[in-house]
């Protein structure tokens, strides 16, 4: 095994241990964290005029944020879940447009209200008791 691939293999087990020992509220973190790491990919990738790189790393950040919607609870989040729902709903959108027109003043908004979600997740605390 060359170094390449063993780095690649070391990486992947421990994405795995850090997603198999995550609390939900980490989870969500993370898959939020994944989405901007892609949408700034995907940026690069336009600049490098890598249609190719650019389609595959927009569609993974779409693929992360329906993982994201299909996790909202409606139950319990009520006004908050629907909101979001729409909010993400809205995210996809303008990736599907940024990707289309090949429009980095597109994928800088879908970074800009990912970061604004993040930045309202981060500030929530996990041990907090919900009622």
């Amino acid at each position: 095994m060359n170094g390449t691939a063993a780095l690649r293999q070391y990486q992947q087990m421990s994405a795995h241990s850090g997603v198999m020992d995550a609390t939900p509220h980490r989870l969500i973190q993370m898959l939020l964290d994944g989405a901007l790491t892609r949408i700034l990919s995907a940026k690069g990738a336009l600049k490098q005029n890598n249609t190719a790189k650019k389609g595959e790393q927009i569609g993974s950040a779409i693929s992360i944020i329906e993982g994201l919607k299909a996790s909202l609870d409606f139950e319990k989040g009520g006004e908050i879940s629907k909101n979001l729902d729409a909010l993400y709903e809205y995210i996809n959108h303008i990736l599907l447009q940024a990707n289309i027109k090949s429009d980095e003043s597109l994928l800088d908004e879908a970074g800009k209200l990912l970061s604004q979600i993040k930045m309202g997740w981060d500030s929530i605390d996990p041990n907090a008791s919900v009622s």
